[in-house]
């Protein structure tokens, strides 16, 4: 072993053990070991800061915009009330979330199956009052049990189909990869559905914030417009879209008579109902029930990538305070529209406009963003922390599942590669306001693309230096005293070893003329171990970094770097034990 391999060992294994150890931020122990790196000479200079214009750094970002903008439509909540209504169960939603995206996977990239099916992973969690962390990494680990029942379900197959040919003259076709992809995919979802508890339940550490200043007692307003999709329904219906977390408590009629909020009052065109609750449950009332807010102008959808809602709360010296927001004609003057009010202990029987202001309530105002710094300080307003409410915010509805079909059915059918299809789907996210300019970069997890962006220099290095080489020589020989059976298992090993430091096409590009040539050295077929080495190059259960959809749920997830061993190494284990026999009979050598 030359002295830089021995190097570019040590600093892996000096970063997986910070890693694990988890006393550092993973962006930082990346960040650290690229200088490393640089410092002993196994990242030569010229490629250390290539990571941040490799694939799987655009890949994870666009995704995240993508999949943030698809929750930020609605469209997935109402997909949930839809077809699952009635799913409480925290471990079925997860068997259906699980299942959904595996078979996806076998069909698209399973990057954009992941990223459309994270919305509705966050819903619910929110129904069942549990931690995202609990689907996240089971959908993203489901994602590349599906990749491997198709050749198109991920890279590996398809290099290892193109080895085959090169090889034999016949390569694999679509659907040989089916009967022993379709056993571990099932293996996969009946342990991730029984043994998901293995995974510590996490919460994104930014979240401490925004939960201190949690306020659920809003009061809003909302219209029965003459084309409502409300009409004909009853307040108990409304009440249900918001799980019981928002409550009508007023009915005005289009005469102006007041009427009482039972469950079955049916609504008629021309209602004005005053609804109480937290935004987010007051958000899903209105937007999937067909109701509009009663205080909404035109004003707020035109121009709409520059009208913002603001939560801010009443100063004691305010001109608002003693005034409602009939008589100051708030909107006509300043151009803001009062979208809800909150009052400590209070619940409110006037409509929104007829309520005075006191000092310390907390108002939610719409209006253009640039304006509105300007107001708040002239009303004595002071804007609370931003925690990116939906309420009132003017959305796109099936725009946005529309862009992101489009760019997975372009990756599917080989038209655009993943990277720039994600990259479009992205940029015509935020050109289509489907995500305001303004909220982008908070959807981007800075931290997980640096450690990105670092890692893959650093990985690489063992292949720079002919480490990946020694390995290959080792591996070698030691298969050969191996039988059948445990060579085999020996390649998928080796293949699952080598994918976090490599990726995974790299993985098959090193492993699978290893593999063959060994094969065939003992006389054996070389399908059985071709198909090893994508098996174990697609699934990568043990790090965040191997693969873009572990990357993909690490920051919305909360995890640390080290919690994916607790799920993925038993999963691992299980694939190893399930692949080499099902191998053996498919594809005797």
């Amino acid at each position: 072993m030359t002295i830089p391999q021995m190097l570019a060992f040590l600093i892996i294994a000096g970063m997986m053990v910070a890693f694990i150890m988890g006393r550092w931020r993973y962006d930082l122990v990346a960040v650290c070991a690229l200088l490393a790196g640089i410092l002993v000479g196994v990242v030569p200079f010229e490629y250390a800061f290539v990571g941040f214009s490799n694939d799987i750094v655009i890949i994870v970002g666009s995704a995240l915009v993508v999949s943030a903008a698809v929750a930020r439509s609605g469209i997935m909540e109402i997909l949930i009330r839809r077809y699952v209504p009635r799913l409480s169960s925290p471990r079925v939603q997860l068997i259906i979330l699980v299942t959904i995206v595996t078979v996806l996977s076998a069909f698209v990239k399973n990057i954009g199956a992941l990223a459309i099916m994270m919305p509705i992973a966050f819903q619910m969690a929110r129904r069942s009052r549990v931690s995202p962390s609990m689907f996240l990494m089971p959908m993203a680990f489901g994602s590349l049990l599906g990749g491997l029942m198709t050749q198109i379900g991920t890279s590996p197959n398809i290099i290892v189909s193109s080895v085959r040919q090169e090889l034999t003259g016949t390569a694999f076709t679509m659907f040989d990869f089916t009967p022993v992809g379709a056993i571990l995919a099932a293996v996969g979802i009946v342990f991730l559905a029984f043994f998901y508890w293995l995974l510590p339940e996490r919460r994104r550490e930014d979240s401490g914030m925004d939960k201190a200043i949690e306020i659920k007692n809003y009061t809003t307003e909302a219209h029965v417009l003459p084309d409502s999709s409300a009409i004909g329904k009853t307040v108990g219906d409304l009440q249900s879209a918001a799980d019981g977390a928002a409550m009508v408590t007023g009915i005005v009629s289009a005469s102006g008579r007041r009427r009482t909020p039972l469950p079955d009052a049916t609504l008629k065109a021309g209602d004005i109902l005053l609804i109480e609750g937290d935004p987010e449950a007051l958000d899903k009332m209105v937007s999937q029930t067909g109701l509009s807010f009663a205080e909404r102008r035109g004003g707020a959808q035109r121009d709409s990538g520059n009208i913002g809602v603001i939560e801010a709360i009443i100063g004691e010296s305010s001109g608002l305070i003693g005034a409602s927001a009939q008589e100051l004609t708030l909107f006509d003057r300043t151009g803001l529209n009062l979208i809800a009010i909150s009052r400590r202990d209070q619940r409110f029987t006037k409509r929104l406009g007829e309520i005075r202001f006191q000092n310390g309530d907390v108002i939610l105002l719409q209006g253009h963003l640039k304006r509105i710094p300007e107001l708040l300080r002239e009303w004595d307003i002071l804007p609370l922390v931003e925690r990116g409410l939906r309420l009132g915010s003017v959305r796109n509805g099936l725009v946005p599942l529309a862009i992101l079909l489009i760019a997975m059915a372009a990756t599917a059918f080989g038209v655009v590669p993943v990277a720039p299809a994600f990259f479009a789907a992205a940029a015509l996210m935020i050109l289509t306001g489907a995500l305001p300019l303004r909220d982008v970069y908070n959807q981007i997890d800075g931290p997980i693309l640096v450690m990105l962006a670092c890692l893959i220099p650093v990985s690489e290095s063992l292949q720079l230096t002919g480490g990946t080489d020694l390995v290959a020589a080792l591996l070698t020989a030691t298969a050969v005293t191996l039988p059948g059976w445990g060579a085999l298992a020996l390649i998928m090993v080796a293949a699952m070893a080598v994918t976090p430091f490599l990726n995974n096409a790299a993985t098959v590009l090193v492993m699978a003329p290893i593999a063959a040539a060994f094969a065939t050295g003992l006389g054996y077929s070389p399908e059985a171990f071709l198909m090893a080495v994508a098996i174990g190059a697609g699934c990568d259960f043990l790090t965040p970094i191997g693969h873009q959809c572990n990357t993909l749920v690490m920051g919305p997830g909360g995890y640390r770097f080290g919690d994916y061993w607790r799920l993925g190494f038993p999963l691992s284990i299980l694939v190893v034990l399930a692949a080499v026999p099902a191998l053996m009979v498919v594809w005797p050598f």
